[in-house]
């Protein structure tokens, strides 16, 4: 049986995807045990760090294994799995691979406190490939993206695949989806309405000023989201779990 494939500019899983991907390519490549090299990044790009029970590096291979409650963080970006596996071929290109035990999911948060936002993702299993600059999220694979704490916006699938070369992402049908059937889902808020909440948010803090900028993005979004179904949870029927290190 073929399962259909859904591509399209989902911003959310996109941002999600592309900071996870950074992430990995940076500790491949540059902080592989032994194989430190001179950074060609912005001395502001934040450092990666990696948490592990333990850490076995392979010098012939090129490859680096952590393993046990394995957490990456990245700047506002963290990544919690059981075990990473981080390699680098001839050619220099780097892959990475976060996979977890069974009845768990690979966990990804990536916060953007400017617009009072949080992206999550989650699947059995996260795999970086550099020299086609794929990133997949495979198994039960949800993204989900908050504002002020609420769901707004929620893909998920079989898959959910971000190429960095093109800006586009996919989701993938299959039995593995969480969905009935094995279908694709996908819940988005129109843009009014996601204005609103930051608006709302930022006057909720007492941010400066956001008092009229909160009555104006109310007006717009009660006008553009006539009709439209109010936000709804991950296709899971909850919020994906709050970021903690797997296996604890």
């Amino acid at each position: 049986m073929t399962h259909p494939s859904y591509s399209f500019p989902y911003r959310p899983a996109r941002l999600l995807l592309a900071a996870i991907l950074l992430a990995t390519a940076s500790v491949a490549g540059a902080q592989l045990l032994g194989q430190s090299k001179p950074s060609t990044a912005p001395k502001e790009d934040p450092s990666t760090l990696i948490l592990s029970d333990t850490l076995h590096y392979d010098d012939a291979a090129k490859e680096s294994t952590f393993t046990g409650s394995v957490v990456m963080t990245r700047g506002l970006m963290t990544m919690t799995s059981d075990v990473l596996v981080l390699r680098e071929d001839a050619q220099g290109f780097q892959y990475g691979t976060a996979t977890v035990n069974k009845g768990k999911r690979v966990f990804i948060r990536q916060e953007r406190p400017e617009n009072f936002e949080v992206l999550e993702g989650v699947g059995q299993r996260a795999e970086y490939d550099g020299k086609t600059e794929i990133f997949d999220l495979i198994g039960q694979a949800v993204v989900t993206r908050f504002i002020c704490g609420q769901p707004f916006d929620t893909i998920s699938g079989q898959k959910v695949r971000y190429h960095q070369k093109t800006d586009v992402y996919e989701a993938f049908a299959g039995p593995e989806s969480t969905n009935p059937d094995g279908r694709v889902r996908s819940v988005a808020q129109p843009r009014s309405r996601t204005d609103a909440a930051v608006a709302a948010c930022k006057e909720l803090k007492g941010v400066p000023g956001a008092a009229g900028a909160a009555g104006a993005a109310g007006a717009a979004g009660a006008s553009g989201a006539a009709g439209t179904a109010p936000a709804t949870k991950s296709p899971t029927g909850k919020a994906p779990a709050p970021a903690s290190p797997a296996g604890r």
